[in-house]
């Protein structure tokens, strides 16, 4: 008997323990955040601005069959860079393709002549509208690189020695799929801080990164939105600001 209830109080103070650890909440905005979009225009950005327009105060990137994106192609961000830093925003798109936001990137060919000079490499926080595991937004990309999906919605994570390593789940298939608002507005938070990352959906932490890779890890590099190659798609953006990291 006194051994049931060592491990009955045993098994209380553990789920305790997870009940305690629970979802992690996105910190409160800071109030000195600084909009890098004025819902107007497109100043204080560059790319190829066929896709991409303002359309009732919002970024309204769209590819067309007759105006396909001619490989991926990116509106980017001109005033800074993104080192370690905070990003939030919010986004809404269509289903028939994906989007991105890009950051701590370098444009793989900006001559004044190449085909498609908004072309970015770097890492990428996924931009979709689904709700199944692992196709949905949050993910890490490795935009124009060699290791792809770095790190899924729902890890914690540190890539080391060639690989990535998984210590945690921040949350299942269930839980992203009630957090997710399809079809409508999403809130993104994005924290950078060296070699450290993590990306809120809606309040709640959905990704954990640490890239320990000496040669790979990025530090520092430019923002932009992406507009996918492939199938007919829109993207939209609004309420984009910034502030740097000390």
């Amino acid at each position: 008997m006194i051994r049931l209830l060592s491990l009955f109080a045993a098994s209380s103070l553990a789920l305790q323990a997870i009940a305690a650890d629970g979802p992690q909440n996105a910190p409160a905005e800071a109030p000195d955040m600084t909009s890098i979009f004025n819902g107007k225009d497109l100043a204080g950005w560059d790319g190829n601005m066929e896709p991409w327009s303002v359309k009732e105060g919002v970024i309204h990137g769209e590819t067309t069959p007759e105006k396909p994106a001619q490989g991926n192609t990116f509106l980017i961000w001109k005033n800074g860079t993104t080192k370690d830093f905070e990003l939030r925003l919010s986004f809404r798109c269509g289903a028939s393709n994906n989007s991105g936001i890009q950051y701590r990137s370098t444009l793989i060919d900006a001559k004044p002549d190449a085909k498609n000079k908004w072309r970015m490499r770097g890492y990428q926080h996924e931009i979709r509208n689904e709700v199944k595991l692992p196709n949905v937004a949050g993910f890490i990309y490795d935009e124009g690189g060699k290791r792809k999906r770095i790190c899924l919605v729902g890890e914690k994570a540190v890539w080391q020695d060639g690989a990535k390593q998984v210590k945690e789940t921040l949350i299942d298939a269930e839980g992203f799929q009630t957090l997710f608002k399809l079809n409508q507005w999403n809130d993104v938070v994005i924290i950078a801080k060296g070699n450290h990352i993590q990306h809120y959906l809606n309040g709640r932490l959905t990704l954990d990164f640490t890239d320990n890779d000496p040669q790979l890890a990025l530090l520092d590099g430019l923002l932009g939105l992406q507009l996918h190659a492939g199938k007919p798609m829109w993207a939209e953006y609004k309420d984009i600001r910034i502030k740097m990291l000390k």
